[in-house]
């Protein structure tokens, strides 16, 4: 690779707000926040609306739309008309 142009890769603890979780990963995204960690360190902050812990699809509680109901009423009204 070459050096000097790529940006800088190191840890960073990305905090959900909306679930009171963080989880600490390596990314190029940097904060002025930073934050002790469990290990001790001082790591850089990274506040994010939603992970998975607080995303409906992860945690299971998505709707599930009844398409093929919609489809019968429709088809009720206006398929017999000729």
């Amino acid at each position: 690779m070459k050096p000097g142009i790529y940006p800088a890769y190191g840890p960073v603890v990305f905090r959900d707000r909306a679930a009171n979780h963080a989880f600490l990963t390596r990314s190029t995204m940097t904060s002025d926040k930073t934050v002790e960690w469990e290990d001790g360190n001082t790591y850089p902050v990274v506040d994010v609306e939603i992970s998975d812990v607080s995303h409906p699809f992860y945690t299971g509680t998505a709707r599930v739309l009844d398409t093929a109901g919609r489809v019968e009423r429709f088809e009720r009204r206006y398929g017999g008309r000729k």
